[in-house]
């Protein structure tokens, strides 16, 4: 996940982050080294709060094969 860059590009700290975010420092923490998979609901809000899409924030970017 991009999580890191994203808080980073926000200027804040990881307990920052997890306080605006409502959830533990120590499970933000484990997302960010990806020792921990959030659950959908709080993919969501990860991305709400960093203004990205899902697909973005878990490095899922489809290329297509061909153009027409």
């Amino acid at each position: 996940m991009r999580l890191k860059e994203l808080r980073k590009a926000k200027g804040m700290q990881q307990q920052e982050a997890a306080k605006e975010l409502n959830i533990p420092g120590s499970t933000y923490s484990h997302y960010e080294l990806n020792e921990r998979e959030p659950r959908i609901d709080v993919l969501i809000k990860l991305a709400d709060y960093f203004d990205v899409s899902v697909d973005y924030l878990i490095g899922h970017e489809k290329t297509p094969n061909h153009v027409e």
